[in-house]
């Protein structure tokens, strides 16, 4: 719930930005904590994105790896939201990409099993999880299933100097609608804590990779960033230069955005208020 002073800071970065919305083609959407809370709508943001739909086109872009983007189309659908695979943007696409051309078949998951499935399914000569002898790589995804056999098997591999160390994504906590619970980045946290090793590549926000194929059709002024997050969802937008509206609906709040060294184009609660 946001305080007097987010309100005001909202107002006034409204009121002095000089957005434009008729000005963009294309809107590059989070998801999670921007669009919904766990599987709960945010209804402005809802509203907005059904209301131009028709006028502009929308990606949707989440670095959450519990769910494969037939989930998410799913998920958007039951809210009225029609989109299709090519939409949604994820770290799957890179990792998989990334894999494939350095040969990487060998590979210790820390993943969920539908997300497991879904990379079994898009590599069939990925070998999963089999001896840690012929391993070639760790890859940490969102793990809503982890153990500590799962862990304890990460930390042994990867302290073999020869093992890559890969991660979908590194947001250290997910909004739900009970509250923040812990996100890939937390996994990557404690394996950091338990080696000494950090990811040498991470494939979600803010690698600018993810925006390739919305970058080939649309010039980066005619598109708009929207997130709830200042330090993946705002540094995307800022590596590939595009505008970046805040909503204060998930993880960031109007202070933490006050902290940073560029502010965002808009800071609002939703994308509802700009149905006003």
């Amino acid at each position: 719930i946001m305080n007097s002073k987010n309100n005001d800071l909202q107002s006034t970065d409204r009121k002095s930005s000089g957005f434009d919305l008729s000005q963009k083609k294309c809107i590059v959407s989070d998801l999670d904590g921007t669009v919904f809370i766990g599987r709960k709508p945010i209804d402005g943001t809802v509203a907005f994105i059904k209301k131009y739909g028709d006028s502009l086109e929308f990606f949707f872009l989440s670095n959450n790896t519990s769910m494969i983007p037939e989930d998410y189309i799913a998920l958007l659908n039951s809210f009225g939201i029609t989109t299709d695979r090519k939409h949604i943007i994820a770290p799957h696409g890179p990792l998989i990409k990334y894999l494939s051309e350095e040969k990487l078949n060998n590979i210790f998951l820390i993943a969920n099993q539908r997300y497991t499935e879904f990379l079994k399914n898009e590599l069939p000569e990925l070998n999963i999880n089999g001896s840690s002898n012929n391993c070639q790589t760790v890859v940490i995804a969102y793990d809503t299933e982890l153990t500590y056999e799962k862990l304890k098997n990460a930390s042994l591999i990867l302290q073999k100097d020869n093992i890559k160390f890969l991660a979908t994504h590194n947001d250290e906590v997910c909004p739900t609608e009970q509250g923040l619970i812990p996100d890939a980045g937390s996994i990557l946290a404690l394996l950091e804590s338990s080696t000494g090793r950090k990811p040498h590549r991470i494939f979600g926000k803010p690698n600018r990779e993810l925006l390739s194929s919305v970058l080939e059709k649309y010039e980066s002024d005619e598109i708009v960033i929207v997130g709830d997050r200042l330090y993946t969802d705002k540094l995307l937008a800022d590596r590939a230069g595009i505008d970046f509206i805040l909503v204060l609906s998930g993880e960031s709040t109007g202070f933490d955005a006050e902290k940073g060294v560029s502010p965002p184009r808009l800071i609002l609660n939703d994308l509802g208020e700009l149905l006003d």
